[in-house]
C-alpha cells in the first residue's frame, strides 16, 4: 500500500529541500506501525558472517544515523538494515546546505559530516528494541575533532557489542576531513587490531555475542591501496569488506547543476566505479571473507550485478530517494525471478561469476 502511494506523495516531498524531506520521512518512519512484510522468496536467504539473514537486501548506513527507525525499515523488505554512522560524542555536522538531490542523474551529493546524536543516545534505543527480530547493524565513525580515532571506533564497538548484528567500521567518508588516511596500511593495520581486540574482549567476558566486523573502503582507492585494505583484512582475521562509500570523483555526463557540490556522490553513476572496486576485491579475497555491494542500486538488475561481482549482500540507499519505499520487495522479486532465469537454486552460486570481466572493464568514468 504504501508503495503504490509513492507516486502520489514524491511530488510534494520533492518539493522539499532534501534534508527537510530526509527529516520529515524519519519523523513519519517513528510513527508507522511496525509490520510484517511480504516473505521474500526462501531461496533468497542468504549465510554471511555466520549470520543467516532472510534476503540479502539492506538498507546502508547514512539513511537512519540514530536508529530511529529500523524496525519500520525492515517492515518494507530489507533483509538487514545498517544504522549510524554513530560517534562517540554527538556531532552536528558540517553546514548547511549540505545534501543535495540530481533528480536528472538519479544521484545524490552528501557532505553531512558524521551528523548523529551520539553514541549513549542510540545505544539506548537499540537496547529499547533488543528483544525485537530482525538484524540492526551497527555504523560506527569517529568524532571530526577527536584525538584518538582509533580509540573512537574501539569505544563504539564496546558500547553496542551487546546489541549489533554486524559492526561496520566506518573509515571512507569523504567528509570528515583526514578520515580516509586510516586506510593506510599501517594505520588500518592499528584500527582493526584494536577494535577486534575490542570485540573479542567483550565476547570472552560475555558480555555480547562475537560479532562479526566489516570494514567499509572507498571507491576511491588505487590497487595498490586496495591490495594494502585487503591483505590487512586477511591478516587481522576481519570477517568482511563492505564495498564500496561515496565517490569523490565526477562522471563528465552528469546533468544537475548540483553535481559541482563538495561531498560524496551516491546513486546511479557510482554503480560501474563501485562494482569494479567490489570485483577487484573479490579478486583479491579469493573467498576469504564475504562482501557487502554497495553503490549505485536501484533494481534487480543492479542487485543481480553486485551479486555477479562479488556480493554476497547488497545494500541501498540513495535509490529510495527516487524510487519510494516499494523498491525493496520489487527488488527482492526480480531477484527471485532471477533465479528462475538463471536455472540456479541461490544466489550464492551466482557470486563472483562476472567479477574477471567487470574487473577487466575498469571503472569507467
Amino acid at each position: 500500500m504504501i508503495g503504490a502511494l509513492w507516486p502520489l506523495v514524491r511530488p510534494a516531498i520533492h518539493l522539499l529541500d532534501p534534508e527537510t524531506a530526509h527529516e520529515a520521512t524519519l519523523a513519519a518512519l517513528e510513527r508507522f506501525t511496525t509490520r510484517h512484510p511480504k516473505a521474500a522468496d526462501l531461496r533468497l536467504r542468504t549465510r554471511a558472517f555466520s549470520i543467516e539473514f532472510p534476503n540479502p537486501l539492506g538498507l546502508a548506513a547514512g539513511f537512519d544515523k540514530d536508529a530511529r527507525a529500523p524496525d519500520a525499515m525492515l517492515g518494507l523488505g530489507f533483509g538487514f538494515v545498517e544504522i549510524g554512522s554513530v560517534t562517540p560524542r554527538p556531532q552536528g555536522g558540517n553546514p548547511k546546505p549540505r545534501l543535495f538531490r540530481l533528480a536528472e542523474d538519479r544521484a545524490v551529493v552528501n557532505r553531512m559530516g558524521f551528523n548523529n546524536a551520539g553514541m549513549e543516545v542510540v545505544r539506548e534505543r537499540l537496547r529499547r528494541r533488543a528483544r525485537r527480530t530482525g538484524l540492526v547493524g551497527v555504523n560506527i565513525g569517529a568524532n571530526k575533532d577527536s584525538e584518538d580515532r582509533t580509540a573512537d571506533y574501539v569505544a563504539g564497538i564496546q558500547a553496542f557489542a551487546p546489541y549489533a548484528a554486524f559492526f561496520t567500521v566506518n573509515i571512507s567518508s569523504p567528509n570528515t576531513p583526514g578520515l580516509r588516511d586510516l586506510q593506510a596500511k599501517a594505520a588500518l593495520d592499528d584500527l582493526v587490531q584494536r577494535v577486534t581486540e575490542a570485540r573479542d574482549e567483550a565476547a570472552a567476558g560475555r558480555a555480547a555475542p562475537r560479532r562479526p566486523i566489516l570494514l567499509k573502503i572507498a571507491p576511491d582507492l588505487d590497487l595498490a591501496g586496495l591490495d594494502d585494505v585487503v591483505a590487512v583484512a586477511r591478516d587481522r582475521g576481519l570477517d568482511g569488506l563492505v564495498v564500496s562509500n561515496t565517490t569523490l570523483a565526477r562522471p563528465a555526463r552528469l546533468k544537475n547543476r548540483s553535481a559541482g557540490e563538495a561531498g560524496g556522490l551516491s546513486g546511479a553513476p557510482l554503480l560501474r566505479r563501485s562494482t569494479w572496486m567490489l570485483a577487484e576485491t573479490w579478486r583479491r579475497l579469493e573467498g576469504a571473507m564475504p562482501l557487502v555491494g554497495v553503490g549505485g542500486v536501484g533494481s534487480g538488475a543492479d542487485a543481480l550485478a553486485k551479486i555477479r561481482g562479488g556480493a554476497t549482500l547488497v545494500e541501498l540507499y540513495s535509490a529510495m530517494v527516487f524510487e519510494g519505499p516499494g523498491l525493496p520487495l520489487r527488488i527482492l522479486d526480480e531477484l527471485a525471478t532471477a533465479l528462475d532465469r538463471e536455472g540456479v537454486a541461490s544466489l550464492a552460486e551466482l557470486t563472483g561469476r562476472d567479477a574477471e570481466a567487470v574487473a577487466l572493464e575498469g571503472p569507467g568514468e
